[in-house]
Protein backbone atom coordinates (compact mmCIF):
# COMPACT_ATOMS: atom_id res chain seq x y z
CA UNK A 1 0.00 0.00 0.00
CA UNK A 2 1.44 3.30 -0.82
CA UNK A 3 2.35 6.09 1.58
CA UNK A 4 -0.12 8.66 1.36
CA UNK A 5 2.04 12.04 0.94
CA UNK A 6 0.49 14.82 2.90
CA UNK A 7 0.73 18.11 1.31
CA UNK A 8 2.69 20.51 3.49
CA UNK A 9 0.45 23.43 4.12
CA UNK A 10 1.71 27.00 3.05
CA UNK A 11 2.86 29.59 4.98
CA UNK A 12 1.11 33.19 4.76
CA UNK A 13 4.23 34.49 2.80
CA UNK A 14 3.82 31.67 -0.11
CA UNK A 15 0.34 31.74 0.05
CA UNK A 16 0.10 35.33 -0.21
CA UNK A 17 2.81 35.02 -3.68
CA UNK A 18 0.45 32.48 -5.08
CA UNK A 19 -2.50 34.73 -4.47
CA UNK A 20 -1.10 37.56 -6.24
CA UNK A 21 2.37 36.91 -8.00
CA UNK A 22 1.41 33.55 -8.86
CA UNK A 23 -1.29 34.98 -11.15
CA UNK A 24 0.97 37.37 -13.02
CA UNK A 25 1.71 35.49 -16.43
CA UNK A 26 4.09 37.55 -19.42
CA UNK A 27 2.02 37.53 -22.70
CA UNK A 28 2.73 35.37 -25.85
CA UNK A 29 1.04 37.12 -29.05
CA UNK A 30 1.48 40.36 -27.81
CA UNK A 31 4.67 42.06 -26.35
CA UNK A 32 4.15 43.08 -22.69
CA UNK A 33 4.44 46.46 -23.18
CA UNK A 34 1.94 47.23 -25.85
CA UNK A 35 -0.81 45.63 -23.11
CA UNK A 36 1.45 47.69 -20.45
CA UNK A 37 1.88 51.29 -22.67
CA UNK A 38 1.72 53.03 -19.45
CA UNK A 39 4.50 51.70 -17.50
CA UNK A 40 6.82 53.82 -19.93
CA UNK A 41 4.49 56.77 -20.31
CA UNK A 42 5.57 59.26 -17.94
CA UNK A 43 9.76 58.45 -18.65
CA UNK A 44 10.06 55.94 -15.16
CA UNK A 45 12.36 53.74 -15.96
CA UNK A 46 11.27 49.87 -14.06
CA UNK A 47 14.35 47.27 -13.94
CA UNK A 48 12.27 44.70 -11.89
CA UNK A 49 9.13 44.84 -11.03
CA UNK A 50 10.01 41.80 -8.21
CA UNK A 51 11.27 44.93 -6.39
CA UNK A 52 7.97 46.12 -5.07
CA UNK A 53 7.53 44.69 -2.03
CA UNK A 54 3.86 44.84 -0.89
CA UNK A 55 3.08 46.50 2.34
CA UNK A 56 0.26 44.47 3.63
CA UNK A 57 0.02 40.82 2.90
CA UNK A 58 -3.70 40.45 2.81
CA UNK A 59 -5.31 37.86 0.21
CA UNK A 60 -9.04 38.72 -1.06
CA UNK A 61 -10.13 35.70 1.96
CA UNK A 62 -8.84 37.52 4.29
CA UNK A 63 -9.76 40.91 3.46
CA UNK A 64 -13.12 40.52 3.37
CA UNK A 65 -13.56 38.98 6.69
CA UNK A 66 -11.75 41.55 8.27
CA UNK A 67 -13.32 44.20 6.39
CA UNK A 68 -17.02 42.56 7.30
CA UNK A 69 -16.33 42.56 10.84
CA UNK A 70 -15.53 45.89 10.89
CA UNK A 71 -19.04 47.07 9.03
CA UNK A 72 -21.04 45.00 11.73
CA UNK A 73 -19.29 47.50 14.28
CA UNK A 74 -19.81 50.16 12.52
CA UNK A 75 -23.18 50.12 11.29
CA UNK A 76 -24.58 49.12 14.87
CA UNK A 77 -23.11 52.20 16.00
CA UNK A 78 -24.88 53.93 13.07
CA UNK A 79 -28.09 52.43 13.90
CA UNK A 80 -28.19 53.08 17.74
CA UNK A 81 -27.16 56.67 16.83
CA UNK A 82 -29.92 57.20 14.81
CA UNK A 83 -32.69 54.97 16.87
CA UNK A 84 -31.49 57.49 19.81
CA UNK A 85 -31.82 60.74 18.20
CA UNK A 86 -27.48 60.88 18.32
CA UNK A 87 -27.74 64.60 16.35
CA UNK A 88 -29.37 66.23 19.39
CA UNK A 89 -26.10 65.39 21.26
CA UNK A 90 -24.20 67.39 19.47
CA UNK A 91 -22.73 70.57 20.93
CA UNK A 92 -24.34 72.95 18.68
CA UNK A 93 -26.20 72.52 15.35
CA UNK A 94 -23.83 74.63 13.44
CA UNK A 95 -21.16 71.55 13.60
CA UNK A 96 -23.89 70.41 11.22
CA UNK A 97 -22.48 72.34 8.65
CA UNK A 98 -18.68 71.16 8.76
CA UNK A 99 -20.58 67.86 8.10
CA UNK A 100 -22.48 69.25 4.79
CA UNK A 101 -19.02 70.75 3.95
CA UNK A 102 -17.48 67.27 4.43
CA UNK A 103 -20.15 65.63 2.54
CA UNK A 104 -19.92 67.77 -0.52
CA UNK A 105 -16.20 68.62 -1.08
CA UNK A 106 -14.81 65.02 0.89
CA UNK A 107 -16.94 62.11 0.34
CA UNK A 108 -16.84 62.23 -3.60
CA UNK A 109 -13.23 61.99 -3.27
CA UNK A 110 -13.31 58.31 -2.06
CA UNK A 111 -15.20 57.69 -5.00
CA UNK A 112 -12.98 59.40 -7.48
CA UNK A 113 -10.14 57.52 -5.21
CA UNK A 114 -11.61 54.27 -6.44
CA UNK A 115 -11.99 54.77 -9.90
CA UNK A 116 -8.45 56.31 -9.88
CA UNK A 117 -6.83 53.07 -7.91
CA UNK A 118 -8.88 50.55 -10.10
CA UNK A 119 -7.86 52.61 -13.63
CA UNK A 120 -3.93 52.49 -12.56
CA UNK A 121 -4.63 48.60 -10.92
CA UNK A 122 -4.80 47.71 -15.39
CA UNK A 123 -1.76 49.81 -16.26
CA UNK A 124 1.73 48.50 -14.17
CA UNK A 125 2.68 45.41 -15.60
CA UNK A 126 4.12 44.53 -11.92
CA UNK A 127 1.70 42.17 -10.11
CA UNK A 128 2.52 43.56 -6.67
CA UNK A 129 1.70 47.35 -7.69
CA UNK A 130 -1.66 45.92 -9.39
CA UNK A 131 -2.89 44.19 -6.77
CA UNK A 132 -2.17 46.68 -4.24
CA UNK A 133 -3.90 49.60 -6.24
CA UNK A 134 -7.10 47.05 -7.16
CA UNK A 135 -7.25 46.61 -3.01
CA UNK A 136 -6.99 50.07 -2.55
CA UNK A 137 -9.91 50.73 -4.86
CA UNK A 138 -11.80 48.87 -3.06
CA UNK A 139 -11.26 50.31 0.33
CA UNK A 140 -11.96 53.51 -0.90
CA UNK A 141 -15.20 52.37 -2.54
CA UNK A 142 -16.04 51.36 0.94
CA UNK A 143 -15.16 54.67 2.30
CA UNK A 144 -17.67 56.41 0.18
CA UNK A 145 -20.62 54.09 1.15
CA UNK A 146 -19.65 54.27 4.81
CA UNK A 147 -19.44 57.86 4.62
CA UNK A 148 -22.62 58.45 3.07
CA UNK A 149 -24.36 55.82 5.15
CA UNK A 150 -23.25 57.46 8.56
CA UNK A 151 -24.37 61.12 7.88
CA UNK A 152 -26.92 59.93 6.12
CA UNK A 153 -28.87 60.43 9.45
CA UNK A 154 -28.58 64.47 9.40
CA UNK A 155 -30.49 64.90 6.25
CA UNK A 156 -33.71 63.60 7.95
CA UNK A 157 -33.56 66.68 10.25
CA UNK A 158 -30.91 69.59 8.36
CA UNK A 159 -31.24 71.44 5.22
CA UNK A 160 -28.00 71.42 2.43
CA UNK A 161 -27.62 67.78 2.26
CA UNK A 162 -29.85 66.64 -0.13
CA UNK A 163 -27.79 67.06 -3.85
CA UNK A 164 -24.39 66.59 -2.46
CA UNK A 165 -23.12 64.98 -5.70
CA UNK A 166 -25.22 67.74 -8.14
CA UNK A 167 -23.45 70.27 -5.88
CA UNK A 168 -19.72 68.58 -6.17
CA UNK A 169 -19.88 68.58 -9.74
CA UNK A 170 -21.21 72.28 -10.42
CA UNK A 171 -20.82 74.14 -7.09
CA UNK A 172 -18.31 77.24 -7.25
CA UNK A 173 -16.06 75.87 -4.19
CA UNK A 174 -16.67 71.91 -4.61
CA UNK A 175 -13.85 72.29 -7.95
CA UNK A 176 -11.24 72.76 -5.60
CA UNK A 177 -11.18 69.22 -4.63
CA UNK A 178 -12.81 67.50 -7.64
CA UNK A 179 -10.02 69.55 -10.05
CA UNK A 180 -7.25 67.99 -7.91
CA UNK A 181 -8.53 64.42 -8.16
CA UNK A 182 -9.64 64.94 -11.93
CA UNK A 183 -6.15 66.06 -12.45
CA UNK A 184 -4.51 63.29 -10.76
CA UNK A 185 -6.38 60.72 -12.53
CA UNK A 186 -6.16 62.28 -16.20
CA UNK A 187 -2.35 62.01 -15.28
CA UNK A 188 -0.09 58.91 -15.72
CA UNK A 189 -0.42 56.07 -13.34
CA UNK A 190 3.05 56.24 -11.38
CA UNK A 191 1.99 60.22 -11.04
CA UNK A 192 -1.49 59.11 -9.51
CA UNK A 193 0.13 56.90 -6.92
CA UNK A 194 2.73 60.20 -6.39
CA UNK A 195 -0.55 62.86 -6.04
CA UNK A 196 -2.81 60.34 -3.93
CA UNK A 197 -1.23 57.87 -2.33
CA UNK A 198 2.38 59.76 -1.30
CA UNK A 199 1.51 63.73 -1.42
CA UNK A 200 -1.99 62.96 -0.35
CA UNK A 201 -2.19 59.85 1.84
CA UNK A 202 1.06 59.97 3.24
CA UNK A 203 2.20 63.50 3.68
CA UNK A 204 -0.97 64.96 4.07
CA UNK A 205 -4.47 62.88 5.32
CA UNK A 206 -3.62 63.13 9.11
CA UNK A 207 -4.88 66.71 8.63
CA UNK A 208 -8.22 66.05 8.09
CA UNK A 209 -8.68 62.69 9.80
CA UNK A 210 -7.38 62.75 12.76
CA UNK A 211 -8.30 66.07 14.12
CA UNK A 212 -11.35 66.90 12.28
CA UNK A 213 -12.35 63.08 14.19
CA UNK A 214 -10.82 64.22 17.22
CA UNK A 215 -13.37 67.64 16.38
CA UNK A 216 -16.31 65.24 15.83
CA UNK A 217 -15.65 62.85 19.51
CA UNK A 218 -15.27 66.12 20.94
CA UNK A 219 -18.73 67.52 19.66
CA UNK A 220 -20.67 64.72 20.47
CA UNK A 221 -21.31 63.24 16.79
CA UNK A 222 -20.64 59.15 17.43
CA UNK A 223 -21.33 58.41 14.43
CA UNK A 224 -18.87 60.05 12.00
CA UNK A 225 -16.31 59.60 14.58
CA UNK A 226 -17.10 55.55 14.53
CA UNK A 227 -16.89 55.84 10.71
CA UNK A 228 -13.47 57.48 10.97
CA UNK A 229 -12.21 54.87 13.34
CA UNK A 230 -13.18 52.51 10.99
CA UNK A 231 -11.36 54.01 7.55
CA UNK A 232 -8.12 54.51 10.24
CA UNK A 233 -6.57 51.16 9.35
CA UNK A 234 -7.10 51.48 5.38
CA UNK A 235 -5.31 54.56 5.59
CA UNK A 236 -2.30 53.24 7.26
CA UNK A 237 -2.03 50.91 4.49
CA UNK A 238 -2.82 53.47 1.91
CA UNK A 239 0.01 55.44 3.63
CA UNK A 240 2.26 52.85 3.42
CA UNK A 241 1.48 51.75 -0.05
CA UNK A 242 2.56 55.72 -0.91
CA UNK A 243 6.06 55.79 0.74
CA UNK A 244 6.63 51.82 -0.62
CA UNK A 245 5.47 53.32 -4.51
CA UNK A 246 7.62 56.65 -3.84
CA UNK A 247 10.78 54.80 -2.77
CA UNK A 248 10.79 51.70 -5.27
CA UNK A 249 10.71 54.27 -7.94
CA UNK A 250 13.51 55.82 -6.81
CA UNK A 251 15.41 52.51 -6.12
CA UNK A 252 15.08 51.40 -9.38
CA UNK A 253 16.65 54.09 -11.45
CA UNK A 254 18.65 57.59 -10.86
CA UNK A 255 16.65 59.07 -13.77
CA UNK A 256 13.16 58.58 -11.66
CA UNK A 257 14.63 61.21 -8.77
CA UNK A 258 13.92 64.37 -10.61
CA UNK A 259 10.66 63.12 -12.36
CA UNK A 260 9.37 62.02 -9.19
CA UNK A 261 10.95 65.51 -7.26
CA UNK A 262 8.37 67.43 -9.80
CA UNK A 263 5.46 65.40 -8.71
CA UNK A 264 6.31 65.65 -5.74
CA UNK A 265 6.45 69.79 -5.31
CA UNK A 266 3.54 69.85 -7.38
CA UNK A 267 0.96 67.18 -5.13
CA UNK A 268 2.06 68.74 -2.13
CA UNK A 269 1.16 72.59 -3.38
CA UNK A 270 -2.59 71.40 -4.83
CA UNK A 271 -2.67 68.98 -1.67
CA UNK A 272 -1.97 71.91 0.66
CA UNK A 273 -4.47 74.54 -1.27
CA UNK A 274 -7.47 71.44 -1.15
CA UNK A 275 -6.53 71.73 2.51
CA UNK A 276 -8.15 75.02 2.95
CA UNK A 277 -10.97 73.82 3.37
CA UNK A 278 -9.95 72.11 6.16
CA UNK A 279 -7.93 74.29 7.89
CA UNK A 280 -11.22 76.20 8.23
CA UNK A 281 -13.77 73.30 9.40
CA UNK A 282 -11.23 72.86 12.08
CA UNK A 283 -11.08 76.51 13.41
CA UNK A 284 -14.44 77.80 12.32
CA UNK A 285 -16.74 75.04 12.40
CA UNK A 286 -16.36 73.11 15.40
CA UNK A 287 -18.55 74.56 17.95
CA UNK A 288 -15.75 72.70 20.46
CA UNK A 289 -12.21 72.78 19.89
CA UNK A 290 -9.90 70.51 19.82
CA UNK A 291 -6.54 71.71 18.39
CA UNK A 292 -6.00 75.06 16.09
CA UNK A 293 -4.85 74.17 12.24
CA UNK A 294 -1.52 75.90 13.12
CA UNK A 295 -1.50 73.08 15.94
CA UNK A 296 -2.20 70.72 13.70
CA UNK A 297 -0.26 71.46 10.88
CA UNK A 298 3.10 71.82 13.40
CA UNK A 299 1.86 68.61 14.39
CA UNK A 300 1.44 66.26 11.34
CA UNK A 301 3.09 68.08 8.40
CA UNK A 302 6.26 70.09 9.92
CA UNK A 303 7.05 67.34 12.26
CA UNK A 304 6.31 64.26 10.43
CA UNK A 305 6.42 65.43 6.89
CA UNK A 306 9.79 67.26 7.77
CA UNK A 307 11.15 63.78 9.30
CA UNK A 308 9.82 62.04 6.09
CA UNK A 309 11.78 64.23 4.05
CA UNK A 310 14.91 64.07 5.77
CA UNK A 311 14.54 60.44 5.33
CA UNK A 312 14.22 60.98 1.66
CA UNK A 313 16.90 63.12 1.13
CA UNK A 314 19.40 60.10 0.51
CA UNK A 315 17.81 59.26 -2.43
CA UNK A 316 18.10 62.96 -3.50
CA UNK A 317 14.89 64.26 -2.49
CA UNK A 318 14.42 67.42 -0.98
CA UNK A 319 11.37 69.55 0.81
CA UNK A 320 9.10 70.24 -1.94
CA UNK A 321 9.16 73.93 -3.41
CA UNK A 322 6.24 75.36 -1.46
CA UNK A 323 7.13 74.07 1.77
CA UNK A 324 8.00 76.96 3.19
CA UNK A 325 5.03 79.34 2.26
CA UNK A 326 2.77 76.43 3.34
CA UNK A 327 4.76 77.10 7.12
CA UNK A 328 4.00 80.55 7.01
CA UNK A 329 0.72 79.85 5.55
CA UNK A 330 -0.78 77.79 8.79
CA UNK A 331 -1.62 81.37 10.45
CA UNK A 332 -3.43 82.90 7.85
CA UNK A 333 -5.38 80.55 5.79
CA UNK A 334 -7.88 79.34 7.88
CA UNK A 335 -9.09 83.00 8.30
CA UNK A 336 -8.72 84.23 5.38
CA UNK A 337 -11.39 80.79 3.90
CA UNK A 338 -13.92 81.86 6.46
CA UNK A 339 -13.81 85.56 5.35
CA UNK A 340 -14.55 84.78 1.86
CA UNK A 341 -17.54 81.99 2.91
CA UNK A 342 -19.13 84.46 5.16
CA UNK A 343 -19.10 86.81 2.69
CA UNK A 344 -20.44 84.43 -0.15
CA UNK A 345 -22.76 82.60 2.78
CA UNK A 346 -25.61 83.06 0.23
CA UNK A 347 -23.85 81.42 -2.61
CA UNK A 348 -22.92 78.44 -0.92
CA UNK A 349 -24.48 75.45 0.30
CA UNK A 350 -24.16 75.52 4.26
CA UNK A 351 -24.71 78.10 6.47
CA UNK A 352 -21.82 80.78 7.83
CA UNK A 353 -21.53 83.25 11.02
CA UNK A 354 -19.89 85.05 12.83
CA UNK A 355 -17.33 84.05 15.30
CA UNK A 356 -18.56 84.55 19.42
CA UNK A 357 -16.44 86.96 21.74
CA UNK A 358 -15.15 83.68 23.26
CA UNK A 359 -14.22 82.16 19.78
CA UNK A 360 -12.27 84.98 18.90
CA UNK A 361 -10.15 85.14 22.32
CA UNK A 362 -9.38 81.31 21.67
CA UNK A 363 -8.53 81.99 18.00
CA UNK A 364 -6.50 85.13 19.19
CA UNK A 365 -5.09 83.12 21.61
CA UNK A 366 -4.20 80.36 19.45
CA UNK A 367 -2.78 82.99 16.27
CA UNK A 368 -1.08 85.12 18.69
CA UNK A 369 1.10 86.37 15.23
CA UNK A 370 -1.99 87.13 12.76
CA UNK A 371 -5.56 87.08 14.71
CA UNK A 372 -5.84 90.50 16.25
CA UNK A 373 -3.36 92.43 13.87
CA UNK A 374 -5.42 91.43 10.41
CA UNK A 375 -8.74 89.29 11.00
CA UNK A 376 -10.41 90.92 13.98
CA UNK A 377 -11.02 94.10 12.74
CA UNK A 378 -13.15 92.26 9.53
CA UNK A 379 -15.64 90.13 11.96
CA UNK A 380 -15.83 93.51 14.11
CA UNK A 381 -16.94 95.86 10.46
CA UNK A 382 -19.19 92.84 10.00
CA UNK A 383 -21.08 92.68 13.16
CA UNK A 384 -21.58 96.31 12.77
CA UNK A 385 -23.18 95.49 9.43
CA UNK A 386 -25.19 92.76 11.60
CA UNK A 387 -26.82 94.86 14.14
CA UNK A 388 -27.40 97.78 12.00
CA UNK A 389 -24.78 100.00 13.96
CA UNK A 390 -23.60 102.98 12.52
CA UNK A 391 -19.92 104.06 11.43
CA UNK A 392 -17.19 104.51 13.75
CA UNK A 393 -14.40 104.84 11.84
CA UNK A 394 -13.68 107.86 8.70
CA UNK A 395 -12.90 104.81 6.49
CA UNK A 396 -16.57 103.22 7.31
CA UNK A 397 -18.11 106.86 6.72
CA UNK A 398 -18.93 105.91 3.23
CA UNK A 399 -19.86 102.74 4.15
CA UNK A 400 -23.04 102.68 6.61
CA UNK A 401 -24.26 99.08 8.14
CA UNK A 402 -27.49 98.21 6.43
CA UNK A 403 -27.39 94.67 7.66
CA UNK A 404 -25.89 91.12 7.14
CA UNK A 405 -22.90 91.71 4.61
CA UNK A 406 -23.09 89.70 1.52
CA UNK A 407 -20.41 89.97 -1.59
CA UNK A 408 -22.87 90.18 -4.89
CA UNK A 409 -19.93 89.14 -6.83
CA UNK A 410 -18.47 85.73 -7.69
CA UNK A 411 -14.70 85.55 -6.85
CA UNK A 412 -12.14 85.17 -9.46
CA UNK A 413 -10.52 81.49 -9.22
CA UNK A 414 -7.29 80.26 -9.87
CA UNK A 415 -6.92 78.57 -12.78
CA UNK A 416 -5.20 75.82 -10.97
CA UNK A 417 -6.01 75.40 -8.21
CA UNK A 418 -9.55 76.52 -8.21
CA UNK A 419 -9.45 78.09 -4.62
CA UNK A 420 -10.92 81.83 -5.23
CA UNK A 421 -7.64 84.48 -4.71
CA UNK A 422 -8.26 84.81 -1.29
CA UNK A 423 -4.06 84.13 -0.19
CA UNK A 424 -1.75 86.83 0.66
CA UNK A 425 1.74 87.58 -0.14
CA UNK A 426 4.73 85.71 1.61
CA UNK A 427 5.41 87.98 4.30
CA UNK A 428 3.07 90.34 3.85
CA UNK A 429 -0.61 89.56 5.15
CA UNK A 430 -1.62 92.74 3.72
CA UNK A 431 -1.67 92.36 -0.02
CA UNK A 432 -3.71 89.69 -1.93
CA UNK A 433 -1.43 87.29 -3.64
CA UNK A 434 -1.69 87.62 -7.65
CA UNK A 435 0.29 86.10 -10.28
CA UNK A 436 -0.78 85.91 -14.41
CA UNK A 437 0.50 84.28 -17.72
CA UNK A 438 -0.69 84.78 -21.02
CA UNK A 439 -0.50 81.64 -23.11
CA UNK A 440 -1.91 81.55 -26.62
CA UNK A 441 -3.57 84.43 -26.78
CA UNK A 442 -5.67 84.04 -23.40
CA UNK A 443 -4.57 85.58 -19.75
CA UNK A 444 -4.50 82.90 -16.74
CA UNK A 445 -4.79 83.96 -13.27
CA UNK A 446 -2.92 82.13 -9.81
CA UNK A 447 -3.13 82.57 -6.32
CA UNK A 448 0.68 81.95 -6.41
CA UNK A 449 3.87 81.55 -7.51
CA UNK A 450 3.31 77.66 -7.00
CA UNK A 451 0.59 77.41 -8.77
CA UNK A 452 1.91 79.61 -11.78
CA UNK A 453 4.44 77.26 -12.19
CA UNK A 454 2.36 74.26 -11.47
CA UNK A 455 0.32 75.73 -14.80
CA UNK A 456 3.87 77.00 -16.66
CA UNK A 457 5.15 72.90 -16.93
CA UNK A 458 1.54 71.59 -18.49
CA UNK A 459 -0.27 74.64 -19.73
CA UNK A 460 -1.99 72.11 -22.54
CA UNK A 461 -3.90 70.76 -19.71
CA UNK A 462 -4.56 72.56 -17.08
CA UNK A 463 -5.44 75.30 -19.44
CA UNK A 464 -9.00 72.98 -20.40
CA UNK A 465 -9.75 73.29 -16.22
CA UNK A 466 -13.71 73.55 -15.53
CA UNK A 467 -13.65 77.00 -13.69
CA UNK A 468 -17.58 77.17 -12.22
CA UNK A 469 -17.13 81.23 -11.94
CA UNK A 470 -16.54 81.28 -15.34
CA UNK A 471 -19.46 79.03 -16.60
CA UNK A 472 -21.86 80.71 -14.47
CA UNK A 473 -21.13 84.04 -16.29
CA UNK A 474 -21.01 82.46 -19.46
CA UNK A 475 -24.80 81.37 -18.87
CA UNK A 476 -23.64 77.49 -19.08
CA UNK A 477 -25.07 77.40 -15.55
CA UNK A 478 -28.13 78.40 -15.75
CA UNK A 479 -31.92 76.46 -15.32
CA UNK A 480 -33.40 76.07 -19.42
CA UNK A 481 -36.11 78.41 -18.42
CA UNK A 482 -33.65 81.22 -18.30
CA UNK A 483 -32.08 83.46 -21.04
CA UNK A 484 -28.73 84.79 -19.65
CA UNK A 485 -29.02 88.09 -21.85
CA UNK A 486 -32.36 89.01 -20.38
CA UNK A 487 -32.52 92.25 -18.25
CA UNK A 488 -32.20 92.16 -14.67
CA UNK A 489 -30.46 88.45 -14.61
CA UNK A 490 -28.65 87.76 -11.49
CA UNK A 491 -26.06 84.81 -11.99
CA UNK A 492 -26.02 84.15 -8.45
CA UNK A 493 -29.74 83.86 -8.13
CA UNK A 494 -30.14 81.76 -11.52
CA UNK A 495 -27.23 79.72 -10.25
CA UNK A 496 -28.69 78.67 -7.24
CA UNK A 497 -31.60 77.73 -8.75
CA UNK A 498 -29.88 75.69 -11.23
CA UNK A 499 -27.78 73.72 -8.38
CA UNK A 500 -31.09 72.91 -6.79
CA UNK A 501 -29.94 75.17 -3.64
CA UNK A 502 -32.91 76.37 -2.00
CA UNK A 503 -31.31 80.32 -0.61
CA UNK A 504 -32.28 80.97 3.78
CA UNK A 505 -32.70 77.08 3.88
CA UNK A 506 -29.26 75.26 2.65
CA UNK A 507 -27.32 78.71 3.17
CA UNK A 508 -27.50 82.00 4.61
CA UNK A 509 -26.94 83.03 7.77
CA UNK A 510 -27.08 80.09 11.00
CA UNK A 511 -28.70 82.43 13.49
CA UNK A 512 -31.57 83.13 11.41
CA UNK A 513 -31.73 79.43 9.82
CA UNK A 514 -33.90 76.89 10.07
CA UNK A 515 -31.55 74.39 10.92
CA UNK A 516 -30.92 76.38 14.54
CA UNK A 517 -34.74 77.17 15.02
CA UNK A 518 -35.52 73.03 14.41
CA UNK A 519 -32.45 72.30 16.54
CA UNK A 520 -34.00 74.31 19.53
CA UNK A 521 -37.43 72.98 19.19
CA UNK A 522 -36.30 69.31 19.23
CA UNK A 523 -33.80 69.34 21.84
CA UNK A 524 -36.61 71.40 24.12
CA UNK A 525 -39.22 68.24 23.31
CA UNK A 526 -36.23 65.54 24.06
CA UNK A 527 -35.95 67.62 27.25
CA UNK A 528 -39.11 67.90 28.24
CA UNK A 529 -39.70 64.04 27.15
CA UNK A 530 -36.82 63.12 29.54
CA UNK A 531 -38.75 64.93 32.26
Amino acid sequence: MDTRVVKKKLGLKDRYAANTRGLHWETSYQPMDKVFPMDRFEGIVIHDWDKWEDPFRLTMDAYWKYQSEKDRKLYAVIDAFAQNHGDLGVTDARYVNALKLFLQGVTPLEYYAHRGFAHVGRQFSGAGARVAAQMQAVDELRHFQTETHALSHYNKYFNGLHSNNHWFDNLWYCSVPKSFFEDAYSAGPFEFLTAVSFSFEYVLTNLLFVPFMSGAAHNGDLSTVTFGFSAQSDESRHMTLGIECIKFMLEQDPVNVPIVQRWIDKWFWRGYRLLTLVAMMQDYMLPKRVMSWKEAWEMYAEASGGALFADLARYGIRLPKGWADACEGKDHISHQAWSTFYQYGHAAAFHTWLPSADEQAWLAGKYPDSFDQHYRARFAHWQRHAEHQPPQTEAEKDDPAQGRWFNQFLPMLCQVCQVPMLFTEPGDATRICFRQTDWRGQQYHFCSSHCQEIFGDEPEKLSQAWLPVHQIYQGNCYPEDVNPASPGDSPVREMLRYLGINPGEDNGDFDTSRDRANFAKRSQRKATQAK
